[in-house]
């Protein structure tokens, strides 16, 4: 079995992928990989073994993520101008003119049962890396990190309007990657 570090090491690349869509800038990446590694190290005990090592590491590294955040608030690079252009395709395809669905939703079963398939959380990791990086961050930022909407407004320099439009577009596309990759076929 091996040691508590090479299992810590395992899971290196994926909080290094967490970290680079939340900052934006490989160096705080880097930093925030390592405290939270360096923590984990420094306070094993601390893990009960009452969730998996993945789960208890990005607990520790959202925090760092927005200890970084806010510590380097005036240096964030500028937003994603592309991500002002996108997105009114996919909402067109789902929704009628009038804002109700174009076609009633895939059943998707009962969502408890769903949370408890670790396949799920692979098809779903897969379907966030498939998300544009602003759309990605965005979402990471306001449902993993859990930072309130006008703490992202402020940190992006976004209207309340344009988070929700952004959320939306965010929320419609990995409803559909999961629909295709998990919970059936795509209803055409």
């Amino acid at each position: 079995m091996p040691s508590f570090e090479e299992q810590l090491l395992e899971h290196r690349a994926y909080l290094l992928r967490f970290a680079r869509l939340q900052l934006r800038n490989e160096a705080w990446a880097e930093d925030a990989v390592s405290e939270t590694l360096l923590a984990a190290l420094s306070k094993p005990q601390m893990f009960e073994q009452r969730s998996q090592l993945k789960t208890w590491l990005v607990g520790i590294l959202k925090h760092k993520v927005i200890d970084l955040i806010r510590s380097n608030a005036r240096l964030v690079a500028a937003p994603d101008t592309q991500m002002v252009s996108e997105g009114g395709e996919l909402d067109r395809l789902s929704f009628k003119a009038d804002g109700h669905f174009a076609q009633t939703p895939n059943d998707w079963g009962d969502p408890e049962q769903t949370l408890q398939q670790a396949q799920f959380f692979a098809v779903l990791d897969a379907c966030m890396e498939r998300l544009p990086p602003a759309l990605g961050r965005l979402f990471l930022m306001r449902e993993w990190l859990e930072l309130s909407s006008p703490e992202i407004c402020k940190e992006l320099s976004l209207t309340p309007t344009n988070l929700y439009v952004q959320l939306h577009r965010a929320r419609l596309r990995l409803q559909e990657c999961l629909n295709l990759h998990w919970f059936g076929k795509h209803s055409a």
